[in-house]
């Protein structure tokens, strides 16, 4: 049997990236933020937020406009590497 490769995305794309951190007043425009750093044509109606249900973390999925696996790589980085994000999915 040959293996399978997964699928490769083809650039441009509308990519969905969902940010989970520590529930804060600014976490939203903070992700915002660093987000736009990468793809500057995100709007507001591209973001949303859930809380969970005691409220101690916030969930903010967010669509950009991939233009390619370096943007993708450097903006999963710098939300890694802030401190304040648990996770990038």
């Amino acid at each position: 049997m040959t293996e399978q490769k997964p699928p490769k995305i083809e650039f441009p794309c509308d990519y969905s990236i969902k940010v989970i951190g520590t529930a804060a007043p600014d976490f939203r425009d903070f992700v915002v933020a660093v987000v736009q750093r990468h793809a500057p044509e995100l709007t507001d109606a591209d973001v949303s937020v859930n809380n969970s249900s005691k409220g101690r973390f916030s969930s903010i999925r967010l669509t950009i406009v991939a233009t390619g696996e370096p943007q993708l790589k450097a903006l999963f980085e710098e939300l890694k590497a802030s401190g304040r994000v648990h996770m990038v999915l």
